[in-house]
């Protein structure tokens, strides 16, 4: 299909106008009209980038679907995908229709709240699919301006605090990227992504006021868009917006803050450090290491002592996100496989997660884990969901989430054991706040009169849920799925950094 990546990102973005423009009134049949023109235009983006998956050449480990026009002032409109980023399109374009069903109940500016999601699904996409500096930029800042919306006007009572916290955090690391990339257009005389994978960044060892810069030019670009992608994901210790974000996002904000938003930072690692600034990488990669390892041990202690379902919630997302850039910079075939499929598997986790949390939440409004209780003997089919992602998401084998976590730790146990050991203690630790939440929620007698009359999940909650078992069950059962797809690409990513940065027994062998 010609167009097909300009089509899926840009439909949600007609769809945000057509409602924006068209759609009067806030009444109820007005509300009701907002949620099917968001729900019809988000399943339709997802069923055209289905044609993705059909057209797609994983064997072919150059971008596909390439679309280029000139744009305006000599830069150019220019996307397409890889095996890396295919995947990134399709979670999103799947997980936005479950959102928009999920969020059926909203009732105070409905039609606001629906052109917010749009045009942010459109703009997340439009990340995954860059291949110019520009554009990519213009993507990535833009996507907060939605998300800042959803935040703070249909967030909690401290939605406000957070939603500034949220967005200075991620604009404020993104301005020294923004710095970087000038330099690398002064350097390389152009924006387009593909040549700039190619292009010899300095790597010559200088001096800037008495220090010595190892690494040359790659280290400071490196560090500049490290500053950027660390606060998106967010690594430890430039965490902490992350947790305030979640607690007071309404659930749909939460699902696509850590489903989608959350994984920009680890698709910018893979599209821009490893193969841009590979000496850099190789240099600082035992600091990622160690600031990986600690995220994994501290954010599940700290998860331990949360109240707010939601928040440990969101501190066990950053614990998850730590074996990503692990397995990121391992730079081995089994560490980025892994790192990308816990990338895709913890947006269906972590997603089906919050909604689970919006469940019971919609029904009681509180987010306190000691106000329930028993649950099981009013909710047994809420019961069984929220079992499963919770096992999901401790890395039971079985699931999705056990795919991932293994192939990181194959990979980083590879290049540093010290770091495998204190990264494998977080599958205990998150066994433990995990499995201690679910017992407190769920497990014995219903004591509390406040719960004796609660329902259990609806039809339309359970249709929401449907999908995200199925997926987290078909990628634990059947990972090449995502492996064959991503595979090639990655090992071409390797080969290439591999290129300029050789193995450390190819450096002995050459130096006898």
């Amino acid at each position: 299909m010609e167009n097909l990546l300009s089509i899926i990102t840009f439909l949600p973005l007609v769809a945000a106008a057509i409602l924006a423009l068209f759609l009067k009134g806030d009444d109820p049949a007005a509300q009701k009209n907002a949620k099917w023109v968001a729900l019809f235009a988000t399943t339709a983006t997802f069923l055209i980038s289905l044609f993705l998956l059909t057209g797609f050449d994983p064997a072919d480990t150059g971008f596909q679907f390439v679309e280029e026009r000139e744009w305006i002032m000599g830069l150019k409109y220019k996307v397409g995908v890889d095996g890396i980023s295919v995947l990134f399109v399709l979670l999103t374009t799947f997980l936005m229709p479950i959102t928009i069903l999920s969020t059926w109940e909203v009732t105070a500016r409905v039609k606001e709240y629906m052109v917010a999601f749009l045009i942010l699904e459109g703009l997340m996409i439009g990340v995954f699919v860059a291949l110019d500096l520009v554009l990519f930029y213009l993507f990535f800042e833009a996507g907060l301006i939605p998300m800042f919306l959803i935040i703070g006007i249909w967030g909690g009572k401290e939605r406000i605090y957070a939603a500034f916290k949220f967005f200075l955090y991620t604009f404020l690391g993104s301005v020294l990227m923004l710095v970087a990339m000038i330099a690398m257009y002064v350097d390389a005389g152009t924006t387009d992504i593909p040549t700039l994978m190619g292009h010899p960044f300095g790597s010559e060892t200088f001096s800037i006021l008495g220090f010595r810069i190892i690494g040359g030019m790659q280290t400071l670009l490196w560090i500049a868009f490290f500053a950027s992608f660390a606060v998106k994901m967010p690594m430890w210790p430039v965490h902490t917006w992350l947790p305030d974000a979640h607690v007071q996002a309404p659930t749909a904000g939460s699902v696509i803050l850590a489903a989608v938003l959350l994984k920009m930072g680890g698709y910018g690692f893979l599209r821009f450090s490893l193969p841009m600034f590979p000496v850099a990488s190789d240099l600082l990669a035992p600091f990622v290491f160690w600031l990986s390892a600690i995220a994994i041990v501290y954010t599940s202690l700290v998860a331990l002592a949360q109240s707010d379902m939601k928040k440990l919630i969101a501190y066990s997302s950053v614990a998850h996100m730590g074996y990503v850039t692990m397995g990121i910079f391992a730079v081995n075939q089994q560490g980025i496989d892994g790192a990308i499929f816990q990338m895709l598997s913890h947006g269906f986790i972590s997603g089906a997660l919050f909604l689970s949390v919006g469940v019971i939440y919609d029904r009681m409004h509180t987010r306190e884990i000691d106000a329930y209780g028993g649950l099981v003997n009013r909710m047994p089919a809420y019961a069984l969901i929220f079992m499963f992602f919770t096992m999901a998401n401790v890395g039971l084998p079985g699931t999705s989430g056990f795919v991932g976590e293994f192939l990181t730790l194959m990979g980083i146990f590879q290049v540093n054991t010290w770091v495998a050991l204190v990264a494998t203690s977080g599958v205990i630790l998150s066994a433990a706040y995990a499995l201690w939440l679910y017992r407190r929620v769920m497990m014995g007698e219903l004591i509390k009169e406040s719960l004796k009359g609660i329902r259990d999940m609806t039809a339309r909650e359970k249709l929401v849920m449907a999908p995200l078992v199925a997926m987290t069950l078909l990628l634990g059962v059947y990972p090449s799925l995502v492996t064959d797809r991503i595979g090639p690409s990655v090992e071409a990513l390797i080969a290439d950094y591999r290129a300029d940065v050789p193995l450390p027994e190819a450096v002995a062998e050459a130096s006898h």
